[in-house]
């Protein structure tokens, strides 16, 4: 065996359609475009979004408002739920593992609604004035990271 005797599988090469070859070929002529018609003459291109005339769905679909596409999500969570964690020192990673968000890569604002009891070091990017007091009050600390 060597490199000229080697062949593709039969059947698994086939030839081109040649269109517009002469009536003896099976696509002459028209080359399977059909007789008249817009997309039967050269040239023709259709343009995005375009449904025969009727009106484009991107017409049809109304608008209102303004998104702004810079957005940042910011998850808040409540002191009354990171009071049941049971740690001094509560991080992003502690917030995940208890369910509270989803993803480490999250934006957190702590919010201020129900008390904290005992001393926490609390992280998060954002802290409201409530919850700052409040954790103050019960001897702990607000760490601020760095906003993504």
């Amino acid at each position: 065996m060597n490199l000229s005797s080697l062949h593709p599988a039969k059947g698994s090469r086939k030839n081109r359609k040649r269109k517009g070859r002469g009536p003896g070929s099976g696509l002459g002529k028209t080359a399977g475009r059909g007789t008249k018609g817009q997309k039967s003459i050269a040239g023709y291109s259709r343009k995005r979004g375009f449904e025969g005339g009727q009106m484009p769905l991107h017409r049809r679909v109304p608008k209102r408002g303004f998104t702004n596409i810079f957005r940042k999500e910011v998850r808040e969570i409540n002191l009354d739920r990171l009071e049941k964690i049971n740690k001094n020192e509560i991080k992003i990673k502690d917030m995940v593992l208890a369910g509270l968000i989803k993803k480490e890569s999250e934006m957190i604002k702590v919010l201020g609604r129900g008390k904290i009891s005992s001393a926490k070091t609390i992280y998060a990017h954002k802290f409201s004035e409530s919850a700052l007091k409040k954790i103050k009050k019960a001897g702990g600390k607000a760490v601020l990271l760095g906003s993504q």
